[in-house]
């Protein structure tokens, strides 16, 4: 036989076992979607996620299809991730196991790395609460795309917001300042975690920018929570400051938000992000509005402190 009947019959070949393969890649998609569906039902069994770690292996048996399947894996990582704040779930085993066969398939998709990343460092029921495997995802996609300074800035994110390591966060912003594309905001941040750690300050940038930043409606509402939440803690402090000030020169703290306002010692409505206003407690600790939608988030700095 002629090489080029060899070539033939080598592509023939191909073709017959991509005709062959892709029905099962599909086949396979299929099965993965009905083991997510069981998860939101009393059926999950544990031993589901077995069929989530053969990253590799799809990978060979995808005959080109890389970039395709990987897409199917991330649309089915956002669906059970998802499903799973719908129903206020306390766990997501799947989630890391799907980021990971996204990657693995297509090491370029920013996507699952960036707003992965934001789901798995999340407190339950909102996310995962493992910045453990974030980090390893992040630091997966700058080995592998290392031009990619908006993954440094994740990674300073959720070591400052989520494992209070500030001297890493300022390293990972120092880094991603290095390249000639990054916006000067992350200088700025590597020299401020560096200085002062965490502050309610300091939060309020790194939410900023991911608000500012992000098309993802998820994400963007999980951002709008914390800068609220944020928000909040710095009129409080800012108010509590005002209330002592009002103690040091009158002898007794205000009893309301009004007799600190007649004092001269605060100006304005005195209200919260979400329209409530604050509330006078005990000893001239100003509080959120019972009625208030807003929680004060527990990772953020204590607004009298």
């Amino acid at each position: 036989m002629t090489d080029g009947g060899k070539n033939l019959s080598s592509h023939g070949r191909a073709a017959v076992l991509a005709l062959f393969m892709v029905p099962v890649l599909l086949l396979a998609d299929a099965v993965l979607q009905v083991h997510i569906d069981m998860l939101s039902g009393p059926l999950a069994q544990k031993n589901e996620e077995l069929l989530l770690r053969s990253g590799s292996m799809l990978k060979k048996i995808s005959l080109g299809y890389d970039s395709l399947l990987a897409d199917i894996y991330w649309t089915r990582a956002v669906q059970y991730f998802g499903s799973g704040v719908q129903a206020k779930s306390m766990h997501y085993d799947l989630l890391a196991p799907l980021l990971n066969i996204t990657v693995t398939l297509d090491p370029q998709l920013m996507i699952a790395y960036r707003f992965g990343a934001i789901f798995l460092s999340e407190n339950p029921p909102g996310g995962a609460g493992r910045p453990d495997l974030a980090v390893d995802l992040v630091r997966r996609g700058i080995a592998a795309n290392p031009n990619e300074w908006r993954l440094y800035q994740d990674l300073g994110f959720i070591y400052y917001t989520h494992l209070k390591d500030y001297q890493k966060a300022s390293q990972a912003f120092l880094e991603g300042s290095k390249n000639p594309n990054a916006l000067i905001w992350m200088k700025v941040m590597a020299a401020r975690v560096a200085d002062s750690g965490k502050s309610l300050e300091n939060s309020r940038l790194i939410w900023a920018e991911i608000y500012d930043t992000t098309k993802d409606g998820a994400v963007r509402r999980t951002a709008l929570i914390h800068l609220q939440s944020i928000d909040a803690g710095i009129a409080l402090k800012s108010i509590n400051e005002a209330s002592e000030n009002y103690w040091r020169k009158l002898g007794h703290y205000p009893t309301s938000m009004h007799e600190l306002r007649l004092g001269g010692f605060a100006e304005g409505e005195l209200t919260d992000p979400a329209g409530y206003p604050y509330v006078m407690g005990s000893d001239g600790v100003p509080q959120l509005n019972p009625d208030s939608p807003i929680v004060l988030d527990p990772d953020q700095v204590h607004p009298i402190q």
